[in-house]
């Protein structure tokens, strides 16, 4: 075992001499050596390690907003990271040098913990951000920086594609205290053909979060034109959120752009982003976002009652805030769904990255 091999959770001896892992569906069969597809879960002899504990591709402080989470301690810094590997297989995805990296050497920042719960406090992070890629393959590690950080007040974020069996997703979530979730497209055939994994798993997590947890819950769909951008497949997405999630839990629709193994795709045009959002606020969902596009007016909140602006988004630097100490509309006094402090941050859209000695 090197410095950063840890014992994984979530395992257990197949009658052929081989070890499972049940931490995602998966359920990745391993011989002696092998890795699974996350590539940082594998055995070693008679245990199953977490080959990235206590190492990351890299540490930054970002405006929480960039998550993205428009409705969870707004203007606040968020102390970010991510470590390398995933178990999805996107072939769009934005972060494929550190999601898909094979080489351990790409992991070259080192912190425990108690090092990340400290850092947050010097640098007055509110939160700390589990990204880049999907943290639900180093559950461990991720677990012990929450509860480090739970200690010191500071909250923990998930951005995840949800790819997570049940007993595992209960832990990882239950130190959790917001989540944005990806919830790539709405058909089985995209899963399967562009991502390596099935939709049902993602639908079951955000059921789960919403209605069995005390999680913060926002949602991003990721618009590629020509594959998940058919006006019915959005109409069912959101009518199944409605159905299955309520109406409050924000909604994004963010803008592709060529990348990866998918550079001969354009960049999705507002107008799709915007057909997008009438589609849910038809289905009733009360906040609808764009992204990646800077548009003002669809990036910014409003009071679904009243329709006046309630906090107004440049990209990530706040603008007009219009919500009373009680996380209210200030002008119809109509509640704004969402967790906020009495003072709102002012970060901006800075990012700063970060070393640790």
């Amino acid at each position: 075992m090197s410095n950063f091999d840890h014992p994984a959770r979530y395992w257990h001896k197949l009658d052929n001499g081989k070890y499972q892992c049940d931490l995602c569906p998966h359920l990745c069969k391993l011989s002696n050596g092998q890795r699974g597809v996350c590539y940082v879960r594998g055995r070693a002899d008679d245990q199953m390690l977490l080959h990235s504990y206590g190492r990351s591709s890299g540490f930054c402080i970002d405006p929480i907003e960039k998550k993205p989470l428009n409705h969870f301690l707004p203007g606040t810094p968020v102390l970010s990271f991510g470590t390398a590997g995933c178990n999805l297989r996107c072939k769009f995805c934005q972060n494929w040098d550190i999601s898909k990296s094979r080489q351990m050497d790409t992991l070259a920042s080192r912190a425990t913990p108690e090092m990340l719960a400290l850092a947050c406090v010097q640098t007055e992070c509110r939160s700390i951000a589990y990204t880049y890629n999907d943290p639900v393959i180093f559950l461990e590690y991720a677990v012990d920086v929450a509860q480090a950080c739970a200690a010191q007040g500071v909250k923990s974020v998930a951005v995840s594609g949800a790819y997570i069996n049940a007993a595992p997703r209960e832990e990882f979530f239950r130190y959790m205290d917001a989540a944005n979730i990806d919830l790539k497209g709405f058909s089985q055939k995209f899963y399967q053909k562009l991502c390596g994994g099935h939709l049902q798993t993602i639908l079951e997590t955000l059921d789960y979060l919403v209605n069995h947890t005390d999680v913060w819950v926002e949602i991003t769909n990721l618009i590629i034109p020509g594959e998940n951008d058919d006006r019915a497949e959005l109409e069912a997405m959101c009518q199944w959120i409605v159905e299955h999630l309520g109406v409050q839990v924000p909604l994004h629709f963010t803008a592709f752009h060529p990348d990866y193994k998918m550079l001969d795709k354009a960049r999705t045009p507002l107008a799709t982003l915007l057909m997008a959002r009438n589609i849910a606020q038809a289905a009733g969902i009360r906040y609808v976002y764009t992204g990646n596009v800077g548009d003002v007016k669809t990036g910014s909140s409003y009071c679904h009652h009243c329709n006046e602006l309630l906090i107004e988004r440049r990209q990530y630097q706040l603008g007009q805030w219009n919500l009373t100490e009680q996380g209210a509309c200030r002008f119809c006094h109509t509640e704004f769904a969402g967790q906020f402090e009495v003072i709102p941050g002012d970060w901006g859209a800075k990012r700063q990255p970060l070393r640790f000695q």
